[in-house]
């Protein structure tokens, strides 16, 4: 469904998908843009509405709607899984269809309803060139040459690089617990490895098919969730052949189904998506969009 203008305020959803969450703003008819500034307003938890993304639905040419995500610290991200699958169930419940196709800065993600009742997402495909990543300079994505030694916990060393049409570095842990994420996370995010900087996981292995994971995102820092590291974290682990090609996640604010399918290297995740609730967004926040014609 549509979110309808009421006055001159903007009205806006918050959702979350396994507790990434996000303010989803419905622009496809309206001369709004969401620049920086006004995504780091309104993505602020005390002064704003408070959010992982911000979500931008504008008008496409190749798919049902084109999804603009913007961080909190005002950057653009290419994808974002969980934010696909919230947006999904907007599409399904608008237009009475079980599938949708939504177009990103990285690419076209077709989404559909599962007998499950779960929304699952093609991510499309996993990159495992050093360029298509990007790394800074050519290497075996399998096993990076990168170290830290954090003032307090175990030693980081050996990750596995992961493009998901954005940057994912994932680190292997025997205990998820003793890595302070909040310390690490910015470091590695910045590595001199990572010219786009990395999304940067960690992952502790409970099964062939249970992983756990805790993501530090790039310019939103460590989130419950994040759907294309969940992505990268079951390519990774099935490259170092510690699970098979499905396995279910699990994250801080829920679980994640994730499948990387043989016959063309596409990922598949699968969750849930849940409105919060919806409002409108105060004048003296739209004050900071910059409108323009559309």
């Amino acid at each position: 469904m549509r979110l309808i203008m009421t006055e001159t305020r903007q009205p806006f959803l918050k959702m979350h998908g396994a507790g990434n969450d996000f303010v989803v703003l419905d622009l496809r008819l309206l001369p709004l843009r969401v620049d920086a500034a006004l995504a780091r307003a309104l993505a602020d938890r005390q002064k704003g509405v408070g959010c992982d993304q911000v979500i931008s639905l504008e008008p496409s040419e190749r798919g049902d709607v084109f999804m603009r995500i913007h961080n909190p610290d005002g950057s653009e991200a290419q994808a974002c899984g969980n934010g696909t699958r919230c947006v999904a169930s907007l599409l399904f419940a608008e237009s009475g269809r079980a599938e949708a196709v939504i177009e990103t800065r990285a690419g076209l993600l077709p989404s559909r309803w599962t007998e499950e009742g779960l929304i699952e997402v093609d991510m499309g495909p996993a990159y495992l060139d050093w360029r298509d990543i990007p790394l800074a300079r050519a290497m075996d994505s399998l096993s990076l040459d990168l170290s830290f030694q954090p003032d307090r916990g175990a030693r980081l060393a050996d990750p596995c690089a992961v493009g998901m049409g954005n940057p994912h570095a994932v680190f292997f842990v025997d205990d998820m617990d003793a890595v302070d994420i909040p310390n690490v996370g910015p470091v590695l995010e910045h590595h001199e490895l990572f010219p786009e900087r990395a999304n940067i996981g960690f992952v502790q292995v409970l099964g062939r098919d249970q992983l756990r994971l805790r993501v530090w995102e790039r310019g939103a820092g460590l989130t419950l969730a994040c759907g294309s590291g969940a992505c990268a974290a079951l390519v990774a682990s099935f490259r170092r052949g510690l699970c098979g090609r499905r396995a279910h996640l699990q994250l801080d604010g829920g679980d994640l189904t994730i499948e990387w399918r043989e016959g063309d290297g596409h990922v598949l995740m699968s969750g849930g998506a849940a409105t919060a609730f919806s409002g409108l967004l105060d004048d003296s926040l739209m004050g900071l969009a910059a409108r323009s014609a559309a």
